[in-house]
């Protein structure tokens, strides 16, 4: 009689589904997550940018190169690490960064039997910005129907036509 292994579940967990109240009152705390994303992202890039442009620099290298290369070596280190907390941050709710230069993140929610997402958008008056089904192209965006008559613990109704 062989053993059967119990070690193969340990990579899968639930996925957090959403709702449209719990989504929007997360708004004010995911503009301040994103927020950072965005600024750490491009800290890092800028550093990568610059140590790139001091190593191309033609002659040989010398101790004051050396230092300015390892210098921004850690500072982009450093900022890669600062990116990467909040990505976790992120990820710990279950919300997916899409671009942290456009401050665009995912929220799942289920929309009638399929997993769908709403799309934050950190720049985005409401934060808010409409809703795809998780098969959609990613730049399929249809739009939120205000929620008037939303039950508590609810999820609005979702407008089905695409908006591009």
């Amino acid at each position: 009689m062989k053993r059967r292994r119990n070690g193969g579940s340990e990579g899968i967990r639930a996925l957090r589904l959403w709702d449209y109240d719990e989504a929007a009152r997360a708004v004010p705390y995911l503009r301040s997550v994103m927020g950072s994303l965005r600024e750490h992202w491009l800290e890092t890039q800028s550093k990568r940018r610059d140590t790139e442009r001091l190593e191309s620099r033609p002659g040989r290298l010398d101790r004051s190169r050396i230092l300015a290369t390892q210098a921004l070596k850690a500072d982009q280190e450093e900022a890669e690490y600062h990116f990467n907390e909040a990505l976790q941050e992120l990820l710990s709710m279950d919300v997916y960064l899409l671009d942290p230069v456009r401050g665009v993140a995912l929220i799942p929610f289920r929309k009638e039997d399929d997993l769908a997402w709403f799309v934050f958008d950190q720049f985005h008056k409401e934060g808010l910005t409409g809703w795809r089904y998780h098969n959609d192209p990613l730049e399929q965006c249809r739009p939120l129907v205000p929620p008037i008559d939303v039950p508590p613990g609810g999820t609005p109704p979702v407008a089905s036509e695409s908006v591009n």
